[in-house]
């Protein structure tokens, strides 16, 4: 069973047809269409101005021999016309043939010897039995048309007298014409193909600049915005490429800035490793160190690998830009606060935590999640004074980290989301400048908010608001 198809396929005749129209030039296609329009429209005209000039100049034709024939039967005694021949004064045209036609069909020429005898017929012969008060028609005779007039004659009599007039005057009339409206239907045709041959090349001038404009942008990756003229179309697809130009630029020189800030922060903890290394292989060719001193070293080496193994993991997290994907999985987001609060418990000791905490439901990732809250813990613990206290309460779907640290300046609050920033207070500090930038990366992911405010107590106030509901969707 053959499936029918709704679209065109690429192998048919009428695709190929589409794509030989959409290969030519959009300049060349105005100028066809602006043609093809013109040409359309001019034979319309030409063929209504035809048509009417036709329709006229018949209707004018037969008034008039109608009205001669009337005049001729009204002034010409029947006796009269049976023996003597009829002046064409009388008829007003010598190219103007009279009959006479009976109530039997019987015809005679009146007038000019030498007439043609015309095939007359039951239309002439139904006026002259009183059966039809005119008859005009059009009658061929050889290669000639002639317009065939008949009108009773007299009053007692069965006669119709019959006018035919020869139309080759009005047919070479009617073909000048046609010529000359063909001469001026071409040369209106070309006018219309040259008028939009230069509105394309006019009106598409700011499209052709516009191409050019890109794609030297697209060879030399130069980002400058494009110049914007006027307030029409072009000029908003202009400003439209602007904007993309702009979000390309920002997010090149994120990426610059997040691969230079990487390295840096890459190189420091590789230059201890790769010094401790060389120490330690140097000790050992000396005869090594004391088992405390190596002991110290390797555990410094192990600091180090898993500075960079956060750090690492941190990028990752970061490189992830996507937004979250529609329903990962119903979390409570208590239970995450729990699990972070009992990893911030063996980071902080000597610290006090205080929890307080009710159920809240998101729908997300449990794991993004998990480490953007402990995140906001590390940050209260490494600013936490010893024997400090860090306070946790979940309300609502509102995250509240407190801690009695010095507090973030004013200045510093809305960079501290930034990747790798670092206010000159916590630059002897250890981190990467990472952590707070992934907190409002999966915050944003999961369509929430986060800010950072002043403590009751001086210190820093971190909030996260995240959507949800206080029971689980069924």
């Amino acid at each position: 069973m053959t499936t029918p198809t709704t679209g065109t396929a690429p192998g048919s005749s009428t695709w190929g047809e589409r794509r030989w129209h959409y290969r030519r030039s959009l300049a060349s296609r105005v100028v066809l269409l602006t043609t093809m329009a013109v040409g359309l429209a001019v034979a319309l005209v030409a063929l209504g101005a035809y048509v009417t000039v036709r329709m006229s100049l018949e209707s004018s034709l037969d008034s008039s021999l109608s009205d001669r024939a009337h005049q001729a039967s009204d002034s010409i005694v029947l006796a009269q016309l049976t023996g003597a021949d009829i002046p064409e004064w009388v008829f007003g045209a010598s190219d103007v043939h009279i009959y006479l036609v009976d109530s039997a069909g019987r015809m005679g020429p009146v007038g000019t010897a030498g007439q043609e005898n015309l095939a007359l017929g039951k239309p002439e012969i139904a006026v002259a039995s009183g059966g039809s008060s005119q008859s005009v028609r059009t009658i061929r005779m050889g290669t000639n048309d002639y317009r065939v007039a008949a009108v009773p004659l007299g009053q007692t009599h069965r006669y119709a007298l019959v006018l035919a007039q020869n139309m080759s005057t009005q047919e070479r009339a009617l073909q000048r014409m046609g010529a000359v409206m063909l001469l001026f239907g071409l040369a209106g045709v070309i006018g219309a193909a040259f008028a939009g041959w230069g509105v394309a090349r006019n009106g598409l001038r700011p499209v052709r600049r516009l191409t050019e404009n890109v794609e030297v942008i697209t060879r030399t990756e130069d980002l400058t915005p494009l110049p914007v003229e006027g307030d029409d179309e072009i000029a908003r697809l202009a400003t439209a490429f602007n904007g993309m130009l702009a979000a390309l630029s920002a997010s090149r020189d994120r990426q610059r800035r997040l691969v230079a800030d990487a390295g840096h922060e890459l190189r420091t903890p590789l230059t201890s490793l790769r010094t401790n290394l060389d120490l330690l292989l140097q000790s050992d060719a000396a005869g090594g160190l004391d088992p405390a001193a190596r002991a110290e070293l390797l555990d410094d080496v192990g600091a180090q690998i898993e500075e960079m193994s956060n750090l690492v993991g941190d990028l990752v997290e970061l490189a992830r830009d996507e937004p979250l994907r529609r329903a990962v999985e119903q979390v409570d987001l208590a239970e995450v606060v729990d699990r972070a609060v009992a990893r911030a418990r063996r980071r902080g000791t000597g610290l006090t935590f205080e929890v307080d905490s009710e159920p809240w439901w998101v729908t997300g990732e449990s794991a993004s999640l998990e480490r953007a809250v402990t995140n906001l813990l590390d940050n209260a613990v490494k600013w936490s004074p010893p024997g400090g206290t860090v306070t946790i309460r979940l309300n609502h779907g509102t995250l509240t980290v407190e801690d009695e640290g010095p507090g973030i300046a004013e200045s510093d609050r809305e960079h501290v989301f930034e990747r790798f920033y670092r206010s000159d207070e916590s630059r002897s500090m250890p981190g990467s400048g990472l952590g707070l930038s992934i907190v409002r990366q999966v915050t944003e992911r999961h369509s929430g908010t986060v800010r950072v405010e002043e403590s009751g107590v001086g210190g820093t106030r971190m909030v996260m608001q995240l959507p949800g509901a206080a029971l689980v969707a069924s």
